[in-house]
């Protein structure tokens, strides 16, 4: 799992790429640059809120990255601006965006042909669903208990890329009935897994969000 650099508009951005095993293998034991056959996606995760410690190794971003990656994507998991060693400072959303964008593009350079998705955790599923929604490289967005109460996501309700949402059932951020809300009035395609008991961290409920992204998307293909 190589570490990188990425090129963001406010400095370098600390990245991370999970790449499934046996796929299109190089000599360097890594998947070759470019490489697509047999590749699910290319899919970029945003993190939790940095002002609240969110970083690229938060355990459910970690483990969502290696769910995807056993499903057969290749999967980029960065720290945003002035998170982690990645330059900057946080913006509270403008910046972030434009962080996630040059994530698409290291993506879309790395793998030109492949299909692309966005997800994220939290502040960072407002992040990658936005960006996502607007951006049509990409094909699928995927929300991990997305902060619907606290910042807008009219943009996603109204796209039409299919979403997958995964949500606590106990999430104190968001609370269920306003993401059932926002649910409802969501364009198709989409499709919602409620974790029960699980809080907005998924606190000892990790694992169960592991298994809901390989049960929604094992034979997604879009």
């Amino acid at each position: 799992m190589p570490l990188h650099e990425i090129p963001g508009p406010a400095g370098r951005l600390e990245a991370l790429l999970d790449e499934p095993a046996s796929r299109g293998i190089g000599a360097d034991g890594r998947l070759e640059i470019g490489h697509t056959e047999g590749l699910r996606a290319a899919v970029v995760f945003g993190h939790p809120h940095t002002g609240y410690g969110g970083t690229m190794h938060t355990k459910v971003v970690y483990q969502a990255a290696k769910a995807l990656s056993r499903i057969g994507c290749a999967v980029l998991r960065f720290n945003f601006r002035g998170a982690g060693a990645s330059a900057g400072g946080f913006t509270d959303g403008p910046g972030e965006m434009d962080d996630f964008r040059a994530a698409l593009d290291f993506m879309r350079d790395r793998y030109p042909d492949a299909v692309m998705w966005a997800a994220g955790m939290s502040f960072g599923a407002w992040i990658a669903l936005t960006v996502g929604a607007e951006d049509p490289r990409v094909s699928t967005l995927i929300g991990i208990a997305p902060p619907i109460a606290r910042y807008d996501f009219t943009s996603v309700e109204r796209s039409t890329t299919p979403k997958f949402f995964i949500q606590g059932e106990l999430d104190e951020i968001c609370p269920l009935k306003v993401m059932r809300e926002f649910y409802a009035r969501a364009a198709e395609p989409k499709e919602l897994v409620v974790i029960d008991g699980a809080d907005h961290l998924f606190d000892g409920k990790v694992a169960e969000v592991a298994d809901a992204i390989e049960d929604l998307l094992e034979d997604w293909s879009l």
